[in-house]
């Protein structure tokens, strides 16, 4: 059994955002102490830290190998890490013909490379109490492509096999690595869409609507502390979006 107390510590990528905030949350209602990471949204981070007790501060680039350290650094420093959730991302939309190398190197670096490395890092430190839960936050486009996201859709088709592998590699280490691939979910990118564009997404969402971070944020909970059986798994939450194509 690999039961995780959820009096243990977890942290948040990109926790600043909708969906980084509602995982924040839902694992300190649960009892977590909780590492609030951020880059530059430091009110944000610093005001969800304010409702949560007990949690922490984190800056730090992801992107640069000196911000993977200083995230390893601190860690080490409250004690380790028993939930790591790579939740920090970006995308920058255009078409294939129009897509800029720099583009491609700025959202590669974020979404692929830094979620390698501090993975590699985090590892470590679950390795040592041989125990530890790894929940990468991928897309429904990573497994349906999207036009516009070529970038976008090819880190998020790596993060699946990012879970599988290290999840194959982890296993002897008691840490159970998976990923949640959200649908559409309301953020404030989605609020400001057209109402024309909006109802063309939701003609495709059996369910009829778009998720809510919270929705996202049950499952980071449920795989943080139970879902004992579950490793190298990618968990599908769209509204039936992909399971309908």
């Amino acid at each position: 059994m690999n039961q995780i107390a959820s009096s243990g510590i977890a942290l948040v990528t990109g926790a600043a955002g909708g969906i980084g905030s509602a995982c924040c949350k839902e694992l300190h209602q649960a009892g977590f102490r909780i590492g609030i990471h951020y880059s530059s949204s430091e009110l944000a981070a610093q005001k969800l830290q304010s409702t949560l007790p007990g949690s922490f501060l984190i800056k730090a680039d992801l992107a640069c190998d000196e911000g993977i350290e200083s995230v390893y650094q601190q860690l080490k420093e409250v004690g380790g890490i028993d939930v790591l959730v790579n939740n920090a991302g970006m995308t920058i939309d255009a078409p294939l013909l129009r897509a800029k190398l720099s583009d491609f190197d700025q959202i590669v670096a974020l979404n692929m490379r830094a979620v390698w490395h501090l993975t590699k890092r985090v590892s470590r430190l679950m390795a040592r109490k041989s125990s530890g839960r790894i929940i990468n936050i991928s897309s429904v486009v990573g497994s349906t492509g999207n036009a516009g996201q070529s970038i976008y859709a090819m880190t998020k088709a790596a993060i699946n096999n990012l879970t599988k592998t290290s999840a194959l590699e982890l296993a002897h280490y008691n840490i159970l690595v998976n990923a949640i691939a959200p649908g559409f979910i309301e953020t404030p990118m989605t609020e400001s869409m057209q109402e024309e564009e909006k109802q063309k997404i939701l003609a495709t969402i059996p369910l009829g609507r778009m998720g809510k971070p919270e929705d996202i944020a049950s499952m980071v909970r449920f795989l943080a502390i139970e879902g004992n059986y579950c490793t190298g798994s990618i968990f599908h939450l769209n509204g039936g979006l992909y399971g309908a194509m």
